[in-house]
């Protein structure tokens, strides 16, 4: 693996994430920044998204680091846990988690198909996983659950709903220099 800076793949959750999102304002500011495109924002399949990644992964050209938002989390942890390969996961420098649904959930996505259960191994790679107090897609004893089973840190950012552009973070600089202790992330 090269020492350049790593590339950042940002995993929006059901729908993306539009114009406002810290994440999408984050790929604004910074081109290491890349949205990997699912096949299906709108009907999302396990399977087809861990697929996505993977491909994402493979074609990346350093290490890599993830900032995960929403049904994007869930897709890191399947794909770690069923999908990559060790040459892959090597490639991994950390994963930013925000907003860990939980499938459970009345409001998770009834179009979402084959993200449950969760897996609850160890991660492989560094992760911190971000949670609001009053998200209505995963209650905060979920996520502590998530993180402790990933082997995640586990940060409260307050009552911020689901961490999206209704949260009103802006560019969210806070939450890039989390990003930026996963890797060496501008």
């Amino acid at each position: 693996m090269n020492a350049q800076k790593p590339n950042v793949l940002v995993l929006p959750g059901y729908q993306n994430s539009g114009a406002g999102h810290w994440q999408t304002r984050w790929e604004a500011l910074d081109p290491a920044f890349t949205r990997v495109q699912m096949p299906d924002w709108d009907h999302p399949v396990r399977d087809a998204w861990c697929r996505a990644l993977d491909i994402a992964v493979a074609a990346a050209d350093a290490s890599v680091v993830f900032a995960a938002h929403s049904l994007g989390c869930l897709t890191v942890a399947f794909w770690a846990s069923q999908y990559a390969s060790a040459a892959q996961l090597g490639k991994i420098a950390g994963a930013l988690l925000v907003a860990v649904p939980d499938p459970a959930e009345p409001q998770f996505p009834q179009d979402a198909s084959g993200f449950a259960p969760v897996p609850l191994e160890r991660l492989p790679f560094a992760s911190i996983v971000v949670a609001s107090t009053d998200d209505p897609y995963g209650g905060v004893p979920f996520s502590q659950a998530c993180a402790k089973a990933w082997g995640s840190r586990w940060i409260d950012v307050g009552p911020r709903g689901h961490i999206n552009a209704d949260s009103g973070l802006g560019d969210w600089g806070e939450a890039r220099g989390w990003l930026a202790s996963l890797g060496k992330v501008g």
